[in-house]
């Protein structure tokens, strides 16, 4: 086993150890990918100012996420086929997650259920990400699961009503299961630890949709039912009936413009994420953290303001930190762990993360993370 000290040894052996299909479909982005690649690339051009003696004893990143306490300011991301990285994955992060202090967010297209997670986890709380579909029945019931379930927050996605063009989903021809072609079993040949996995499980399927939805028994109608469902319509309306059904705390993910933020505002939900899905549907959008302070000024002080896109290290959790996220989130960075070691990749990424958080916070010369803000940032280098 190799000595792993940072995100990027995670990624590399997770990409040895998970079949193509899957690991492309956690590292990439959409079109020429160019807005996947700025989500990183935009944090490292953000300058850090080193302070010294400066006591540096007693330090803490414990703060608040919507009222509830985390160990850090970040939260498991939701990503679908979280469970095609490594078998039963979403249970693995949850409990990752739980044993850590943070949150775990579970996606609609998960493979594990809400009602899997929810007993695996031993009933502790987690959040569920809504995608707003067609079928406004089958989306109540996912509430109503949800709420079963103990979920403390929901989060409605509002950037994917139509999906923006994968290209290397497209060509790996993405499922789940995955299709037996030829070039798919030759590669999963080569993934002995993931397909062992997976023989020790039965689920490989979307497990919040297939046997929830009538009409929907198998991979093939799952795929065309879900080409039909996302909805194009969606409006803020929606927005309004799903935080009415639900009654719990409401996060709105998908902001990148302050207009679209000063709505989110207008519909009542207790926190926002500025979000770019990743660079995974708009090509050519601006970085999550390029969007982040012009929208936290606009209305950081009406509601509480998270990012995800591009953190893959501790130092870009104080960034985003500093520039007024009060919150963030982690997709691929825990994707890599979970697939190059399961459950103890996922945990090992949480330290590598937490490590990096406390000791640049101390070096720029603070001790709390609550008090962190732009001072620890060299002026010029990041966006306004």
């Amino acid at each position: 086993m190799p000595v792993i000290t940072n995100i990027e040894d995670l990624r590399i052996l997770a990409k040895a150890r998970v079949p193509r299909m899957f690991y492309d479909y956690a590292d990439s982005g959409s079109w020429t990918e160019s807005t996947y690649r700025a989500n990183s690339a935009d944090f490292q051009a953000i300058k850090l100012r080193q302070r010294v003696a400066i006591n540096m004893e007693n330090r803490s990143t414990a703060s608040t996420m919507i009222g509830q306490k985390v160990a850090m300011p970040v939260a498991i991301a939701p990503t679908g086929l979280t469970g095609m990285q490594s078998a039963d994955g979403e249970i693995k992060a949850a409990n990752a997650a739980k044993k850590f202090g943070i949150p775990f967010t579970l996606s609609t297209m998960s493979i594990c259920s809400i009602e899997d997670v929810a007993k695996e986890t031993g009933g502790h709380p987690f959040w569920f990400q809504l995608y707003v579909m067609r079928d406004r029945d089958f989306i109540a019931r996912l509430i109503d699961r949800a709420k079963a379930a103990h979920c403390s927050a929901l989060m409605i996605t509002l950037d994917l009503q139509i999906l923006g063009q994968r290209h290397k989903d497209i060509k790996n021809g993405l499922s789940a299961p995955p299709k037996l072609t030829i070039p798919n079993i030759v590669n999963m040949a080569t993934k002995v630890r993931w397909g062992l996995g997976m023989l020790g499980t039965q689920r490989r399927g979307f497990g919040n949709i297939v046997g929830h939805v009538k009409g929907v028994e198998n991979m093939g109608s799952l795929s065309e039912w879900t080409a039909k469902q996302f909805d194009p319509a969606l409006s803020w309306d929606d927005v309004e009936w799903i935080k009415n059904r639900w009654g719990g705390k409401l996060i709105i993910k998908g902001i990148q413009d302050v207009e679209d933020a000063r709505l989110a505002v207008n519909s009542g939900a207790d926190a926002m994420i500025v979000s770019n899905h990743g660079g995974r549907q708009l090509d050519g959008a601006p970085s999550s953290i390029s969007a982040l302070p012009a929208i936290v000024d606009a209305v950081g002080k009406d509601i509480e303001v998270h990012m995800d896109g591009g953190i893959r290290s501790g130092q870009d959790v104080l960034k985003a930190r500093a520039l007024g996220a009060r919150g963030t989130y982690i997709g691929r960075a825990f994707l890599y762990g979970l697939g190059a070691m399961g459950e103890e990749g996922v945990t090992k990424a949480l330290e590598i993360i937490h490590k990096e958080l406390d000791l640049t916070m101390a070096f720029c010369g603070h001790t709390q993370i609550d008090n962190v803000d732009k001072g620890i940032l060299l002026p010029g280098t990041y966006p306004v």
